[in-house]
Parts: structure tokens; C-alpha cells; sequence
């Protein structure tokens, strides 16, 4: 089964659900300007109620480093997902945490903004560009674009536009580490559907032909 992140999680059942259909990982987004955005309570409260199996990940964007840090120390994370334009020396500021490293890509994308992050980060996350929303926004872009970051050795999370639809297509081209998805299995901004989610989870279990 490939791996999947529901990202955007901001209610209980959704994350429980997220669980119990095979989510490798849930997302909560701590960026104040996000249609997601979750408070530190609540997202701790949600987090408490989560099986072991499965990884809460904190989404940042461009925040401060001590805010950050307090945020992970209080909802107990260990995976940290820096979605702005956080710098390579930023990102080493976190060395007790696992960092996923988000890009948001456009067609003029070089892997070159990609280098720098590669010895210091656990997995890059590559999103699509827009210049109204840091995620979250229902587009996919253009997965030939990133082929050459394999060269780089880094666990890579595939976002951006992705549901039941078009998942397996993204999987049998960009064969990533994990797919990560959020707006395609809502039914509302901030609201998962469960079977939408199930049925996106299911589409990683059937093996994909090569």
C-alpha cells in the first residue's frame, strides 16, 4: 500500500476516520491565514485521540521559530511540515524533529531550489503554485517537472490536486514516497467526507500496474 497524509484536519472524527481507511500520517495546519487552520488545543486534542500508528504532522508557514517550537512541544510532534519559504538554515534550527520541506512549483521550477534542503530535511513535499493560497488550493501542476529531485535521495510527498480521480495516475508517474491530500476529500473547506476518504485510501491498496 502506498502511504498517504490527510492534511488539513481540524475535527476528531476526521482524523479517526483519516485512521481507521489506512492514512499513514494527518496534517494540521497551524498558519493563522488558512482556511484549515487549527488552534494548539484543539489540534492537541484531536492529536491525544489518535491511534499510535499514525503521525501527526504540524504545517508552519513562514513562522517564527520560537512559536514553532512551542507549538510542537505542547501538541507533542515529531514531524514538522514547513510550507512557506523557509531557508536551509531555518530548517536546522529543528535537528529533534523530522522536517518535511514543502515547494510550491510553477512551470519555470528548478530542482536547483530543491539542493540546499537535501542533506538537512527527512522529505520534500511539492505542492501547486498560487499566488492567492501557500496550499490547499484543488490544483495539480506539472509532475514531470520534479522527476529529476529523485536524484537527490529524498523521500519525496506528492500534493496538489490530488483525489480519487487522478491519484493513481500520480502514483504511477512520480512514484512518491507519499501522496498528500486535503481539499480532494472535503465536502467542505476544513471538513473531510468519509467516503471520500475512503475511497481515495482504497485507491492505494489496489496494486498499480507498471
Amino acid at each position: 500500500m502506498n502511504r498517504a497524509k490527510i492534511c488539513g484536519i481540524t475535527e476528531t472524527k476526521d482524523a479517526l476516520d483519516a485512521a481507521k481507511y489506512g492514512a499513514w500520517a494527518v496534517g494540521f495546519i497551524f498558519h493563522k491565514k488558512s482556511k484549515r487552520f487549527v488552534g494548539p488545543y484543539k489540534a492537541k486534542k484531536i492529536i491525544d485521540a489518535l491511534p499510535p500508528f499514525v503521525t501527526p504532522v504540524g504545517v508552519f508557514v513562514d513562522q517564527k521559530q520560537g512559536a514553532v517550537k512551542e507549538i510542537a512541544e505542547f501538541c507533542n510532534l515529531r514531524v514538522l511540515q514547513f510550507h512557506g519559504d523557509e531557508t536551509p538554515d531555518f530548517c536546522k534550527r529543528f535537528s529533534n524533529y523530522k522536517i518535511i520541506k514543502a515547494f510550491r512549483v510553477k512551470e519555470d521550477f528548478s530542482v536547483e531550489l530543491v539542493r540546499p534542503y537535501k542533506s538537512i530535511v527527512s522529505a520534500f513535499l511539492f505542492d501547486a503554485h498560487s499566488e492567492q493560497e501557500k496550499g490547499g488550493t484543488g490544483q495539480t501542476f506539472n509532475w514531470k517537472l520534479i522527476k529529476d529531485v529523485k536524484d537527490f535521495n529524498v523521500p519525496i510527498i506528492l500534493s496538489g490536486g490530488l483525489n480519487v480521480q487522478n491519484v493513481r495516475a500520480a502514483i504511477q508517474e512520480v512514484n512518491p514516497y507519499a501522496v498528500d491530500v486535503s481539499s480532494g476529500v472535503e465536502e467542505s473547506q476544513g471538513k473531510k467526507n468519509p467516503r471520500l476518504l475512503e475511497d481515495f485510501l482504497n485507491q492505494l491498496i489496489i496494486p498499480l500496474s507498471r
